[in-house]
């Protein structure tokens, strides 16, 4: 309700106190804040972007906020998701974030959808709301929310991070361009690795975070000038922000329904193409490998293919760090032949996903080897768990 009738919405006594430093702002005022009470807004996902805006939405008094995640809270949320806390790890993340957000402000209404967002189900749990927020972390669901809110006809405030970098932009608003035009085709699966793989700045969700939570409400209040047209590029380590024109591209694919987001951005076929790989590469348990190294045996090497940082934080005796960049652009291959020295390869990663890839690499180059299924990760669990899961 982004025109909404204001006599019809009254604030209480408590609202004029929580509000006060709202009320005096003249571009907010006592008809801002009731809009603001009017409101509705859908967050997608409450990880490290859902929880600053969230947090910010609610207390300036968003009349009514969605929240759709699927999720659990994990202890290695923590350092980014500011929303959830210790207690709350292992419990549904839609659970934690109500209850954070009604202890910061018990007058929203918050409507939780504990589902993974699809085709089938998108179209009605974001019908009710005047806004979406996209605090998502992968391209299938992003394109997805951004049809979803062409077909509708409402606001995508859009955000992403990356290590020390991250973005925000507002799509979908009076006439202005939507992510395909920013992103027409997705990005090979895999190419953009995910926090998970590439690691993220804890405060970095918090500073688009809070972007987004900023121009959702300057949407909702008819004030100020939004970030249509523009996407803003932010650096942590540089403190630099930088600003790129976006512009609706006339010749892009008119969009009518939903579709297969999943196989618009190929992870069938890459998952596909993983399986047939893996296939073609033996494996072993982190048990068997435990026996093996039990047994005394040396004709064995050992390949660790993490980064050298994530090498730091444990290692499964023995193992030999070449990485997996090191292999892929042919230096860590020569490297591996030398480590050989006649002896079987045996590799692993954090979960053995890259080992694998590394394992296909190098038997292109003639070196045939066998994959540890479930990485350190599955070594910290099943044999040693001295070893830091991160």
């Amino acid at each position: 309700m982004l025109n909404p009738n204001l006599d019809e919405i009254q604030l209480n006594k408590e609202e004029y106190e929580r509000y006060s430093r709202h009320l005096i702002l003249p571009e907010v005022g006592l008809d801002g804040q009731k809009r603001l009470k009017a409101a509705s807004v859908l967050c997608i996902g409450t990880g490290g972007l859902g929880s600053p805006l969230l947090l910010y939405l609610a207390a300036a008094g968003v009349g009514r906020i969605g929240i759709v995640d699927f999720d659990i809270v994990d202890t290695s949320n923590l350092q980014r998701q500011v929303i959830h806390g210790t207690s709350w790890v292992g419990k549904p993340k839609i659970e934690s974030a109500k209850n954070r957000i009604l202890e910061i402000n018990p007058l929203c209404q918050v409507d939780l959808y504990e589902t993974r967002v699809s085709s089938e189900n998108a179209i009605a749990i974001a019908t009710p709301y005047d806004i979406v927020i996209d605090g998502t972390d992968n391209f299938p669901t992003r394109y997805l929310m951004n049809d979803v809110c062409v077909l509708l006809n409402k606001p995508n405030v859009y955000g992403s991070i990356f290590r020390f970098e991250g973005q925000a932009t507002v799509f979908n608003y009076e006439g202005g361009p939507n992510y395909r035009d920013l992103y027409p085709e997705p990005p090979p699966p895999g190419m953009v690795p995910s926090c998970a793989e590439g690691g993220v700045l804890g405060v970095l969700p918090g500073v688009i975070g809070c972007i987004q939570a900023t121009e959702a409400i300057k949407i909702i209040l008819g004030q100020g000038t939004t970030l249509s047209g523009r996407l803003l590029l932010y650096n942590a380590l540089d403190m630099t922000f930088r600003q790129l024109k976006l512009r609706p591209n006339p010749v892009r694919p008119v969009i009518e329904k939903l579709i297969d987001y999943e196989q618009f951005c190929g992870i069938p076929q890459a998952k596909a193409q993983e399986a047939n790989q893996q296939m073609q590469i033996a494996e072993m348990t982190v048990i068997e490998l435990k026996e093996l190294i039990d047994s005394g045996a040396k004709d064995f090497l050992l390949l660790d293919v993490r980064n050298p940082n994530e090498y730091e934080i444990g290692q499964i005796p023995g193992s030999v760090l070449v990485p997996l960049p090191d292999i892929e652009n042919g230096k860590g291959v020569e490297k591996v032949k030398e480590l050989l020295n006649g002896h079987r390869l045996i590799a692993h990663c954090k979960m053995g996903g890259r080992s694998a890839k590394a394992l296909g690499i190098l038997k292109e180059a003639g070196i045939d080897g066998i994959n540890v299924k479930g990485g350190i990760t599955a070594w910290s669990q099943q044999v040693d768990p001295s070893v830091p899961q991160y």
